[in-house]
């Protein structure tokens, strides 16, 4: 009897495996494209991705950085399919949780094909804050990060594009959706700036100092003069 209710077990567990495998959405990274200072990279132009990492089925971390003392700005476009065979491209929508950060931008809208600004946008370096695909107008959807930051001498700015089918836990994010599907694409970003800092600026007292010492050496060096 046991032998009876393990087998029972085993074929509930592996129908379980099965039928979640099934459910499991097909996600396709269709297009990209960078705005990296003004130069653009673009898939459509066969251009590689000026970031380092790699997306596994339109999903990973990339990363990009820069220890140039200067005003920057980077934006990131992705535009993903989620189950485009069983459900069409159009029925989806886009969200965002959370505020952005300081020097933080984004975009949600339609690729670009019919109605949406996003690309000419990415292409143009700058986003418009603005959800063109909410749930009340599904469409095609496509998503965009951006941030502007200055470094000064020393400083190194490492910028994370993190493109995952998990929510994150917290910061400022954008979602697509796929309501039939019941997934999402979710997609965040931080920015890291380390070192430099500002050139240390000597106390009063040690300017007294300083000064003491170079009088004392102009007065000791006339001295000499005088008794040669």
């Amino acid at each position: 009897m046991m032998k009876k209710y393990l087998v029972m077990l085993i074929a509930l567990v592996v129908i379980a495996f099965s039928a979640s495998g099934a459910m499991a959405a097909t996600i396709n990274l269709f297009d990209w494209a960078f705005n990296v200072d003004g130069a653009t990279y673009e898939a459509a132009n066969g251009d590689s991705m000026p970031t380092s990492g790699v997306l596994v089925g339109g999903l990973g971390t990339l990363t990009w950085s820069t220890s140039t003392a200067a005003s920057h700005s980077i934006i990131a476009f992705f535009d993903h399919e989620i189950d485009e065979e069983l459900n069409t491209f159009y029925n989806e929508y886009g969200d965002t949780t959370g505020t952005p950060a300081a020097g933080q931008s984004w975009e949600i809208d339609e690729p670009g094909y019919v109605f949406g600004d996003i690309y000419n946008n990415v292409l143009a370096g700058s986003l418009d804050n603005f959800n063109g695909v909410p749930s009340s107008l599904p469409d095609d959807v496509s998503m965009a990060l951006g941030w502007d930051f200055s470094l000064l001498s020393g400083e190194t700015a490492a910028i994370e594009f993190i493109l995952s089918d998990t929510a994150p836990l917290s910061g400022f994010y954008l979602a697509h959706i796929d309501p039939n599907s019941q997934a999402a694409i979710y997609f965040s970003s931080n920015l890291d700036i380390r070192g430099g800092g500002p050139t240390p600026v000597p106390e009063p007292g040690t300017l007294i100092l300083l000064g003491s010492g170079m009088a004392g050496l102009l007065f000791f060096g006339k001295k000499r003069l005088l008794n040669k």
